[in-house]
């Protein structure tokens, strides 16, 4: 490989029916102001969403709310959740959901601050130095 980097990018995932359980306790590491990820609406229709936001308030978080969030999520909605980490000075970035969901969380936790443009930095040249 011809790049010389050091990559770290902390994910931490909770799965199953009591991972609500760890929010509170996850949130003290971070600061006060959380991205809310989620998809159309389903966390919203089967109750997730309250009682997420009720944990969230409870802590005494500001909550910035990216919804919407699509299978296979476009560029533009990564730019859109970068946008709002800067201007809301977010930490964390919370997804509840499915994997897409999660992946857009991931993908803009490394764009939010990248000094270019993250496509052309993260996937083009990258993708072509290592061929």
């Amino acid at each position: 490989m011809l790049l010389d980097f050091t990559f770290y990018n902390p994910t931490k995932i909770y799965f199953g029916k009591d991972s609500l359980g760890n929010l509170k306790d996850e949130l003290s590491n971070y600061g006060d102001t959380v991205l809310l990820a989620y998809g159309k609406n389903a966390i919203k229709r089967i109750g997730l969403y309250d009682q997420v936001i009720t944990i969230l308030k409870d802590t005494g978080e500001k909550v910035v709310e990216l919804s919407g969030v699509m299978p296979n999520p476009t560029y533009s909605k990564l730019m859109e959740g970068a946008e709002l980490v800067r201007d809301h000075n977010v930490s964390p970035i919370l997804a509840v959901g499915g994997g897409s969901v999660i992946d857009l969380a991931k993908g803009i936790s490394v764009s939010a601050y990248c000094d270019e443009d993250p496509f052309q930095k993260y996937y083009r040249r990258l993708a072509e130095s290592i061929h």
